[in-house]
């Protein structure tokens, strides 16, 4: 598979994107004034515990405080598999039979790390459970688990790799994905940087009060080279100088096979314009998706889930019914997983497949998206097709969507997506008029609206001017002023 990296960078933001099969699959976009802070360490301060939660806030020093329920606050990991793709699965999350009344008390110290970014009205998801990323390791200094990301699928080089890390003793490790085919030195290198920065970490904890920030993951550039740069990438285009000298820096120290592949963008021409990413990008996010048949997708993002809607549109097939929904329902799962990761999707995602009679297709479908999904670096999970064509999904979040990122709701729909209908518009006028004739506004009066809503008066509703006019003996001189919103109006006597 071909991959290209792109970063982006200016004063202002942090842009990175991904293309798999000259196709753009992931994208973000860091400003740095609200930049992630997912990652980060603080020792912070607890400011209330909610018995009937189980859960409190903590102050971290953000806008909003942060919250820790009980199963990110004690000694025990909840779901080790909700972090990391490992090989064992430790089974059944346990039972948190902890009172959170028992682990902590208002006003108490204590180290957290963010795990999800405040989004909206929430603030920052917290967990007491350290984990600290290399280059081929995950660090886990307050749990003892080993594993071996899911990614590397060879048995063999699992059990080695596996043998490495049970040598390390002291703390949970995982080998990463960009870990595979390295050797005891590299490993062992890697761990020692991560047992060192812990070590620093911990110093300075120690000598500082709540709320403080204690370590600051990397910059937006150096997380994307650490989780996205592996050897599975063939060039990796930066388009600035010191961003550049910075990864090239921290691949020489990390991983030095990869620094060939990295290539410094000259140009003038904005980077991810000059390669088209942009007009990908705008496409991408509209609602409705095109596929190559002629069927589409329609994408909506509500507060409680994503519902993606697979459509025929265009295509009509070429031999029974049940074979043209199977084929394009085929089709669509591709893009969804795509769309999925490029519009950085969390939550409940619910897709509406065409409905199909044999459950054979059903299951194959499923299959497809099953496989599709192990691309995603997210954590999924999956339940069966309903008999009506249903598949429900959850994959994990950790920051804002991709639009909620780069759009704001609209100040007239007010993220409805939908405004008045002319017709509508055209009656609130003839409603307000004759309330205006009602106080004695006088026998001429200007209607200023706006030019869609001025040609529906004079076209379809041109009849409600005429009743103005002859019945109630009104003169209404019509302007139009293209400022306006297609709802707003001015009446002026």
């Amino acid at each position: 598979m071909t991959s290209i990296l792109f970063l982006s960078v200016n004063p202002f933001e942090t842009r990175v994107a991904l293309r798999e099969k000259s196709r753009l699959v992931s994208y973000r976009a860091e400003r740095h004034r609200s930049s992630s802070v997912v990652g980060n360490l603080y020792k912070g301060r607890v400011t209330r515990v909610l018995p009937g939660m189980q859960a409190a806030f903590v102050d971290v020093g953000l806008s909003r405080d942060g919250f820790l329920y009980v199963r990110e606050a004690g000694g025990i990991l909840d779901d080790f598999t909700d972090i990391f793709r490992v090989d064992e699965d430790p089974g059944p999350s346990e039972v948190v039979d902890t009172d959170i009344g028992d682990l902590l008390r208002q006003g108490q110290e204590i180290l957290v790390q963010v795990v999800k970014d405040p989004i909206g009205t929430k603030g920052a998801r917290l967990t007491t459970h350290i984990t600290l990323p290399g280059r081929f390791l995950v660090y886990m200094p307050t749990v003892d688990q080993l594993g071996v990301s899911r990614r590397i699928t060879d048995d063999d080089e699992r059990a080695r790799l596996k043998t490495i890390i049970e040598e390390f003793g002291g703390g949970g490790w995982i080998v990463r994905t960009a870990g595979e085919g390295q050797g005891g030195v590299e490993l062992e290198s890697d761990r020692r940087y991560l047992v060192q920065r812990w070590d620093q970490i911990q110093a300075s904890a120690d000598r500082t009060h709540a709320p403080y920030l204690v370590h600051h993951e990397l910059s937006p550039v150096l997380r994307a080279v650490r989780d996205t740069f592996t050897s599975a990438v063939q060039e990796a285009w930066v388009d600035d100088e010191e961003a550049f000298e910075e990864v090239l820096e921290f691949l020489e120290t990390s991983d030095p096979t990869l620094v060939p592949r990295l290539k410094l963008y000259r140009k003038s021409t904005d980077l991810m314009s000059a390669f088209g990413l942009d007009r990908e990008l705008e496409k991408a996010l509209r609602p409705k998706v095109w596929l190559k048949s002629g069927g589409y997708l329609v994408v909506n993002q509500t507060e409680a889930l994503v519902a993606i809607d697979v459509n025929t549109g265009r295509y009509v097939g070429t031999k029974s019914l049940e074979e043209t929904v199977f084929t394009l329902n085929l089709e669509a799962v591709g893009e969804i997983v795509r769309q999925l990761r490029l519009r950085d999707l969390g939550g409940i995602v619910v897709i509406d497949f065409i409905d199909m009679e044999e459950s054979a297709n059903r299951l194959e479908v499923y299959q497809a998206l099953e496989t599709e999904l192990e691309a995603d670096s997210a954590r999924t999970q999956l339940l069966p097709m309903s008999d009506i064509g249903l598949i429900q999904l959850t994959r994990k979040r950790t920051r804002p969507s991709l639009d909620r990122t780069l759009s704001r709701e609209c100040p007239y729909c007010h993220g409805s997506g939908r405004i008045k209908a002319l017709a509508t518009i055209c009656l609130e006028i003839r409603r307000e008029l004759l309330a205006a004739l009602a106080a004695e506004l006088g026998e001429q009066v200007s209607l200023v609206v706006h030019p869609e809503v001025s040609h529906y008066l004079q076209g379809p509703f041109r009849e409600l001017l005429r009743e103005l006019e002859e019945v109630h003996g009104v003169q209404v001189i019509l302007r139009e002023n293209p400022v306006l919103h297609q709802e707003q109006f001015e009446i002026i006597g």
